[in-house]
């Protein structure tokens, strides 16, 4: 019997289809090198504007013009409103991965979303915070992933330790904090195979 007894799920990339495919599509369609507004993020760091848009310290009209500084100063020139539109766009659940949650649930696992989202997202996740007993949103409890009290705080809220959770996740950087806590844990590259992979973990079939 698995000793997993809760699932954690990120949305965008899990449960929901990736942002940074919208953004690859933006910097393909104006002409940008691969990976240039996700290194430019990076530079800027956690005093960075998408940190602070993550942790609630900013709204969008306050980001724009802060997101294109940070960019413009690794050399990248965005219009942050316009890519921001089209990551809102790509905000689609997943069927399988809607009803593997159902399936979990069924059979009496603890089910929580993770998420490092904005203020702007509120509204697009309220539908789905029904399928889950604990919904964790970067925007509002000021942490954000891959910082590990926000995953400690999430297994708090589900009653389960980290050892006995099992993380889904899309970015190496997140999933490296939620192993470093003693979760188990799965890359998202392809919805089908995780599922695949969690459910070879657990004992069950979440495709079926």
């Amino acid at each position: 019997m698995s000793a997993i007894r809760a699932v954690l799920f990120d949305i965008g990339g899990v449960v929901q289809d990736s942002p940074l495919h919208a953004i690859a599509r933006y910097e393909r369609a104006h002409g940008l090198p691969a990976n240039a507004i996700n290194r430019a993020v990076a530079a800027a760091g956690e005093t960075g504007a998408w940190a602070r848009l993550e942790r609630g310290e900013l709204g969008l009209a306050g980001f724009y013009p802060r997101f294109e500084a940070d960019c413009l100063a690794q050399g990248v020139r965005v219009d942050a409103a316009r890519m921001m539109a089209e990551i809102a766009a790509v905000g689609v659940p997943r069927p399988q991965m809607l009803a593997a949650i159902h399936t979990l649930r069924e059979r009496d696992l603890r089910v929580g979303a993770l998420t490092n989202n904005w203020h702007a997202d509120g509204p697009r996740l309220t539908d789905l915070h029904a399928l889950f007993h604990v919904f964790i949103e970067s925007r509002l409890v000021g942490l954000r992933k891959p910082d590990p009290r926000i995953y400690e705080l999430a297994c708090r809220e589900l009653g389960v330790p980290p050892p006995a959770t099992a993380f889904l996740d899309d970015i190496g950087k997140n999933l490296k904090s939620a192993r470093a806590l003693g979760m188990i844990t799965i890359k998202v590259d392809d919805p089908d195979g995780a599922l695949l992979e969690l459910g070879a973990l657990l004992g069950m079939d979440l495709l079926g």
